[in-house]
């Protein structure tokens, strides 16, 4: 089967999963992946949050980056553990590969949820559905499932997964049904505006961070490639976002766009396309994965020259395939 079709068992498999919570009495633990964006903290945040609705003993082990903080309560955060209690349940969220789940060992009962189409659909139940456009849209679904009353405060960071990964409803994955949702999830009494506007924050740092990364932006392949990394001898400052990207993106006459960091092990990469070129295919070959339109790599032991050069490899290769070159 596609990895990125949509699963024909998707209502069967989400209702399983209800069942399953709905039963549990000992501890379900709630994580997701390494460096989390808006999807990923807004769909386990709000989980979480429904969860404890339904008296259940739920942990939260998330460290949101800096413009998320404003979600959770202090009181919500629980500490990372190295081993699960017997007969714990671990719910791993928006994760494409069980080794990018943070802070909780994948271990005892557990239930993936994601839209990752590079997905291997680990775990005892994994619903994984690429045509969704964001995992919270799927935690949106099992929360209504689950028969939990809707609240603001459960809403809110469920909407802002789905706001951080269609970008604000501009990219291709914003669907009819997405907006539908959000909708939805605006009448629980979500303050849309505010939320939208406090997502946008970033501390003076950021900025002046900005500066530094614009002037490292080049252009390949006749302008179809567009790239720009965080120079090494740059400030580290408290977190790099992966705002750049999204940034260099709209440059006029591009298709694919990358930003590249050095990290102490090795180069990450994240990449957005369009146009028919497949990020998810360039991130694959780097040893990556993700969606099409938005996909990342880790290439672990190199530097940044090298990073480059195994970037514009496989970039060439799928813009050949996609029939630019």
């Amino acid at each position: 089967m596609d990895g990125n079709a949509p699963d024909p068992k998707y209502w069967e498999k989400m209702r399983l999963v209800a069942e399953v919570l709905k039963a549990v009495e000992g501890p379900i633990y709630i994580a997701t992946h390494v460096d989390p964006d808006g999807d990923a903290i807004g769909s386990s945040l709000g989980l979480y949050r429904a969860l404890k609705a339904l008296g259940k003993q739920a942990y939260w082990v998330a460290e949101p980056p800096r413009f998320l903080r404003f979600l959770p309560k202090e009181e919500e955060y629980s500490d990372p553990v190295e081993k699960l209690p017997v007969g714990a349940t671990l719910v791993a969220l928006d994760s494409a590969e069980a080794s990018r789940v943070v802070g909780v060992p994948v271990e005892g009962f557990v239930i993936n949820i994601d839209h990752h189409g590079t997905n291997p659909r680990f775990g005892h139940i994994a619903v994984v559905d690429p045509s969704k456009a964001a995992t919270a849209q799927m935690v949106k679904d099992l929360i209504d499932l689950l028969g939990v009353e809707w609240t603001a405060e459960i809403a809110t960071p469920v909407l802002t997964g789905i706001l951080t990964d269609t970008g604000n409803f501009r990219f291709a994955n914003t669907t009819p049904e997405v907006l539908r949702v959000a909708a939805e999830l605006v009448g629980y009494g979500v303050k849309l505006a505010e939320l939208t506007d406090r997502l946008q924050f970033r501390p003076p740092s950021y900025f002046r961070l900005m500066g530094q990364v614009l002037s490292t932006v080049a252009f390949h392949f006749g302008g179809l490639l567009v790239t720009a990394h965080l120079p090494e001898d740059a400030k580290r400052e408290e977190e790099d976002s992966d705002d750049f990207v999204g940034l260099i993106r709209y440059v006029e006459g591009s298709v694919v766009s990358a930003f590249l960091r050095k990290r102490e092990e090795g180069v990450k990469v994240s990449i957005r396309s369009r146009g028919g070129v497949s990020a998810q295919n360039i991130a694959v070959k780097l040893g990556g994965g993700g969606h099409v339109p938005a996909a990342g790599a880790t290439l672990e032991g190199v530097d940044l020259e090298e990073a480059y050069r195994r970037l514009l490899e496989a970039v060439a290769e799928e813009l050949r395939r996609a029939g630019y070159l």
